[in-house]
């Protein structure tokens, strides 16, 4: 069975070599693809292909539907143009190829647009924490005044983005400049901010939104159609160098569940939480692999190899070892030469 990872996060690396480890009968033959010629997951795939740059979304979905008629791809995990490709299913079903979306074009949609996101999902075991959107100094302002009075420190960060980008921590004794000098990460002076914010005029939507100061657990889940399958929970430390714990909080897997079942979700997704105010609170839903995921799968399941196997033959066929509660996990770098 052909399976083909085209561009995608670098934890793509880490899920093809663990499902290469896995397959000691050899029925997987996986294919990855990227522009760039070095990525590290060409290493680990049975085959490696560039992809072409500067395509729009329709163009690059015609070269995937191309690309998987030439190289008799089965099943499709898509990474780049993932949202558009769940459009696409009966289009590849078509030419033999499934693929494996995470959700449906609404739900991911709705899951990158974290402002709709936090607006929509109602989850009583986990509420959002207390945020509303702008796009001008004017908004901001208002907002903060609303806000700040029933929480002791706000912060913001785009409605779309990845990786924490654009995150930040409002300062309000201390400049951008004396953060920086400081070397405090993901802080940034409020009046610095509101100065920039004047200056642009207005800017892509935003968030502000209560700090929460808890510990963060991340979640690295397969569903099955809206039906969780397994997931593994880790809590990140509050200090670096201290690796991650195994933590499978009931509480915690009954929101990932409800989160699974709400989006309907499939695949490999991670969900994130973090305390504050006393109580569990939502983050985000990350409709791929998290960069963490080889840790997770310390703890016993195998997930890319789970999720990959449930999609070909039905979960009914997939044995899912239990999870080790409670060891201490990290991840270990090691250099290489590439060729």
């Amino acid at each position: 069975m052909r399976v083909w990872f085209n561009r995608t996060f670098s934890s793509v690396y880490t899920a093809i070599k663990l499902i290469r480890e896995a397959d000691t009968a050899n029925r997987f033959h996986v294919i990855h693809s990227n522009p760039n010629p070095h990525s590290p997951a060409g290493r680990v795939a049975h085959q490696f292909m560039v992809e072409p740059t500067g395509l729009d979304t329709d163009a690059y979905i015609d070269w995937c539907l191309a690309f998987c008629v030439e190289h008799r791809i089965d099943i499709f995990i898509p990474g780049k143009g993932a949202t558009r490709l769940a459009l696409e299913l009966d289009r590849f079903a078509a030419i033999g190829t499934r693929i494996y979306s995470v959700g449906s074009h609404a739900a991911l949609t709705t899951i990158h647009d974290k402002a709709r996101f936090y607006a929509e999902t109602v989850l009583d075991g986990a509420p959002v924490a207390e945020f509303a959107p702008f796009e001008t100094l004017e908004q901001f302002d208002a907002i903060y005044a609303e806000l700040r009075p029933r929480h002791a420190k706000l912060c913001v960060k785009p409605s779309n983005s990845v990786f924490g980008l654009g995150f930040a921590i409002l300062d309000e004794e201390r400049s951008s400049a004396a953060l920086l000098i400081e070397g405090v990460e993901y802080h940034t002076g409020l009046q610095d901010f509101r100065r920039g914010l004047g200056e642009l005029g207005s800017v892509r939507t935003m968030l502000l939104m209560e700090y929460l100061d808890g510990h963060e657990y991340s979640v690295d889940s397969v569903g099955d159609n809206g039906r969780l399958v397994t997931a593994i929970a880790r809590k990140k430390p509050m200090q670096a160098g201290r690796g991650q714990l195994i933590d499978m909080r009931e509480d915690i897997l009954a929101a990932t569940a409800e989160l699974c079942r709400i989006y309907g979700l499939s695949g490999m997704f991670n969900a994130q939480f973090r305390e504050g105010a006393g109580s569990l609170r939502l983050l985000e839903i990350n409709p791929r692999m998290s960069g963490g995921i080889g840790m997770a799968c310390v703890a016993g399941p195998n997930l890319p190899w789970i999720a990959l196997c449930g999609f070909a033959d039905g979960f009914d066929s997939v044995t899912i070892p239990p999870v080790r509660d409670g060891i201490r996990v990290t991840e270990l770098t090691s250099a290489v030469e590439l060729a």
